[in-house]
């Protein structure tokens, strides 16, 4: 089921998918704005691997909270694919231990500076190249997950920049960062109080 309405500076769709990421996202084009609702058939890197099918070698940001055991298959193949001509992985710093294989794999193939550890939820991807820049943002993980899920994709847009400015105001932390210097990454402190903030000062435990 596919919505469109066309005003005279974007082309706009809202579609409903029960298909795979080629055929509910198509053909990506400049200025386009895309929103969907999934059944979780497909996942953020599946997007992102259509749109590299679209728009050929690019530079590249992902930003997830963690890689979970499931998912650490399809990141491997995001990570090797060559049409990737820069990488840049936003993570969160709970990550280094659980992922820390992953994470050092990333950065052997995209450089010292193409990891940034903060403090993170949010699941965003850029992908720049063929003229284009494309935004993709949504509730979905790095593997499919069989439940609603919901995509946004749009090319041209100020949350692009937006993204591209705060990915290069993140600080290069070592992976022995401490955990304060991460929630500093994020500048979590300006937007809450250090009281509001005190019910998350603990260790952090990952769900088993």
């Amino acid at each position: 089921m596919s919505i469109c309405s066309a005003p005279a500076t974007r082309a706009r769709r809202a579609v409903e998918s029960f298909r795979n990421a080629a055929e509910c996202i198509g053909p990506v084009s400049a200025g386009m704005a895309l929103f969907a609702v999934t059944r979780g058939q497909f996942a953020m890197i599946d997007a992102l691997l259509h749109v590299l099918d679209e728009v050929g070698p690019a530079r590249v940001s992902v930003w997830t909270w963690c890689i979970a055991e499931y998912e650490v298959q399809c990141f491997d193949r995001l990570r090797m694919d060559q049409r990737i001509t820069d990488g840049l992985l936003v993570i969160d710093g709970g990550a280094r231990k659980k992922n820390g294989v992953s994470i050092r794999q990333w950065r052997d193939r995209y450089g010292e500076s193409s990891v940034r550890y903060t403090v993170n939820h949010a699941k965003i991807a850029t992908v720049e190249g063929g003229g284009l820049r494309l935004l993709l943002r949504g509730s979905m993980n790095l593997n499919h997950n069989p439940r609603f899920e919901q995509l946004d994709i749009s090319e041209g847009c100020g949350g692009f920049d937006l993204v591209r400015r705060i990915e290069s105001e993140l600080p290069i932390l070592a992976d022995d960062c401490s955990t304060p210097e991460t929630w500093a990454s994020a500048r979590i402190h300006n937007a809450f109080s250090a009281s509001e903030l005190q019910p998350f000062a603990g260790v952090r435990t990952w769900a088993k």
